[in-house]
């Protein structure tokens, strides 16, 4: 069966460590990018507050997180375990949420980093360079958790749709020499 592993118990396994494993990069994710501000003397003062971006990855981080650590104790009770479609839809949902907070961290960091001169815009980073590091360095994390959502969520779909057959049946070569 490949990667997944031929055994359900491998799969549920992984699919334990993977949400184990995304926790601590939500919680660092969260803290790195709330502590986050610097004063400028010429500027002023930038904090995480002034940024619904920023918010937004926060909170979606923390929905995430607090679900993982969830979902990674319920996947061991017998009476969650046959709710395969609730964890399916659940992470496929925080899988979306946590790639649209990613790009738009992503566009923040390219507009604080290049500016946007059309609208004259100027690179933030030049003035702001440990608030840009430090958001940076939050993103970096946040992908992480985001790739770590995208493979709970090919698991999910996998534990939902291999109980099914397939819609149809695929020609054999023997049928298309006919």
């Amino acid at each position: 069966m490949g990667i997944l592993g031929s055994d359900a118990s491998n799969l549920q396994k992984m699919d334990f460590y993977i949400r184990l494993f995304v926790v601590p990069f939500n919680i660092a994710c969260i803290w790195i990018a709330v502590t986050t501000k610097q004063d400028n003397p010429t500027y002023g003062n930038l904090e995480f507050k002034d940024f619904i971006g920023l918010k937004y990855m926060v909170f979606i981080s923390a929905i995430c997180g607090g679900y993982a650590l969830f979902a990674a104790v319920s996947s061991w009770l017998k009476c969650l375990l046959t709710k395969a479609w609730l964890f399916f839809i659940t992470d496929q949902v925080l899988a979306y949420l946590m790639m649209s907070s990613m790009a738009a961290q992503g566009e923040f960091i390219y507009l604080a980093y290049n500016g946007d001169r059309v609208v004259s815009w100027s690179q933030a980073c030049d003035s702001y360079g440990e608030f840009c590091s430090r958001v940076k360095l939050a993103l970096s994390l946040h992908v992480i958790a985001v790739c770590c959502f995208l493979v709970l969520a090919v698991i999910s779909a996998y534990r939902v749709f291999r109980k099914f057959d397939p819609p149809f049946d695929l020609p054999s070569s023997k049928d298309a020499e006919q």
